[in-house]
């Protein structure tokens, strides 16, 4: 077992190393956003956190990859990327969460990128572009509802292509978004799958669970069904097991 006192890049980090291991991982949230956290609705709270590390109950999900390296909760390019990359840490001890804000609103008006992408072999997209989000959870990019039927344990993984290109635009989408639904938009494609092929005509600052990575040009996201196990409070542990049932029966 392995207690992780952090946000989500350092569970991310860790996740990457023993994924697909015989380990369990407890997470104390302690970061500006903790989004796995947030979504399997473990305690802020260090003490209670600890406590749900110590007890047994215990919720294998799925992983996503971005080229070989590991993520729980997210992976994106464009906007989300900017917008985390110019939230330094400084401004994140200062402003908590509203250092995205500031940041976001900064990036609104960046250029978008001309994007081809594959989902399980077939053309999903082609055009221009201004932020490609991949998901395994629902509540993503600030705890917002992006994915509403997102499950971390589906073997599947959510996918959104955002095409707004100036504020009006932009006011719109984020109208949708948070109201939970995105895929209403006008400026919004959605779909999801197991694997997802992506590839721009230039270089793009990406991100995986809130972690910048340096710029590149392609793309390769999997879903890894079933290789991480987490201890969670009993009543998501519970719920997990029905649905494996259910989908069973």
């Amino acid at each position: 077992m392995v207690f992780i006192w952090g946000g989500d890049g350092t569970v991310q980090r860790c996740i990457d190393a023993v994924a697909g291991a015989d380990a369990v991982m407890a997470i104390l949230p302690a970061g500006t956003a903790n989004l796995l956290a947030m979504n399997l609705e473990i305690p802020d709270d260090l003490t209670e956190a600890v406590r749900v590390g110590l007890r047994v109950d215990r919720r294998l999900i799925d992983t996503g990859s971005v080229n070989g390296e590991h993520f729980t909760v997210m992976a994106g390019a464009g906007f989300d990327a900017r917008m985390i990359k110019d939230a330094n840490r400084d401004m994140k001890n200062r402003l908590g969460r509203a250092a995205y804000l500031y940041t976001g609103i900064r990036n609104l008006g960046a250029r978008r990128v001309k994007a081809t992408i594959e989902v399980d072999g077939r053309r999903f997209f082609a055009g221009q572009a201004s932020c490609v989000l991949a998901g395994n959870v629902g509540k993503v990019l600030g705890g917002v509802e992006a994915f509403p039927g997102a499950r971390p344990d589906d073997g599947l993984l959510e996918l959104g292509v955002v095409t707004a290109k100036n504020l009006l635009e932009w006011a719109r989408t984020f109208a949708r978004l948070a109201l939970g639904k995105a895929a209403e938009s006008p400026f919004v494609e959605v779909t999801r799958g197991e694997i997802i092929s992506i590839r721009f005509d230039r270089k793009l600052p990406y991100e995986l669970d809130g972690g910048a990575r340096p710029a590149i040009r392609e793309m390769r996201i999997k879903a890894r069904p079933g290789s991480i196990k987490i201890c969670v409070p009993a009543r998501v542990a519970s719920v997990s097991t029905a649905t494996a049932g259910d989908a069973h029966a």
